[in-house]
């Protein structure tokens, strides 16, 4: 029986890529069988320098993987397309909500909150220009319309999606103070330049959490904290 639709709110946890991603699918897996759930949020730090692929990334360059076998970094595929992310100086987001009207709402959403809070720390954010192209390398390359990009075109929030059974997964990587010399290393290119905040990495994640939560006022919330024992349990 349908009751009060209710949000799942997850404490923020650094951990493995393959801890994360497996945590990504068991909470939609929660959203779509769980008909009061509308939607799960968490933000999460990865242990070590991590690079997420997307799902559709077939062939990895060489010195990737020669990276790899050094243990410089560690590398696991997304349920979600898109390019490559470094997950190095950022905050990574995980939303999964329950079967939007559109498909475009779920990006017009999140990204419009993420514009809005940042607009509240004097950082202008918009939408990327680019409609459709080939998956790049590196996500932050390119600047599609569901990417964020500042007010010097330096693309600052990156986001794919996953579908399943009409509900979504929604990644997203807020680019921070990414490691500069690991970054041209791994992507031949230069690393946006650092953000300067004032804000101690989880203020700026429970104002972020706060800041979205202020857009669904009426919903039940349910707080889960990650402990050892949860995780082993639930995966």
């Amino acid at each position: 029986m349908k009751g009060k639709e209710s949000a799942i709110i997850i404490s923020t946890l650094k951990a493995s890529g393959i801890t994360q991603m497996s945590l990504d699918l068991y909470f939609l897996d929660r959203t779509i069988l769980d008909e009061n759930i509308l939607f799960t949020l968490r933000f999460y730090l990865w242990q070590g320098n991590w690079i997420s692929i997307g799902y559709h990334q077939k062939d990895l360059p060489n010195h990737w993987i020669r990276l790899s076998e050094e243990g410089t970094i560690r590398i696991i595929k997304r349920p979600s397309g898109g390019g490559a992310v470094l997950h190095s100086g950022g905050i990574t987001y995980a939303l999964t909500f329950k079967k939007p009207t559109y498909r475009k709402f779920s990006y017009q959403v999140v990204n419009n909150w993420l514009i809005n809070y940042f607009s509240s720390l004097g950082i202008q954010l918009k939408y990327g220009t680019i409609k459709k192209s080939i998956i790049q390398e590196n996500c932050f390359s390119t600047s599609y319309t569901s990417d964020l990009i500042d007010q010097n075109g330096i693309k600052r929030v990156g986001s794919a999606q996953y579908w399943k059974k009409g509900s979504f997964l929604q990644h997203g990587e807020i680019q921070l103070n990414p490691p500069k010399e690991l970054w041209s290393r791994i992507f031949k290119m230069e690393a946006p330049p650092t953000i300067n905040l004032n804000l101690k990495r989880n203020e700026l994640i429970n104002n972020l959490r706060n800041s979205f939560l202020e857009n669904h006022p009426d919903l039940n919330l349910q707080n889960i904290q990650l402990t050892e024992e949860y995780i082993k349990k639930i995966l």
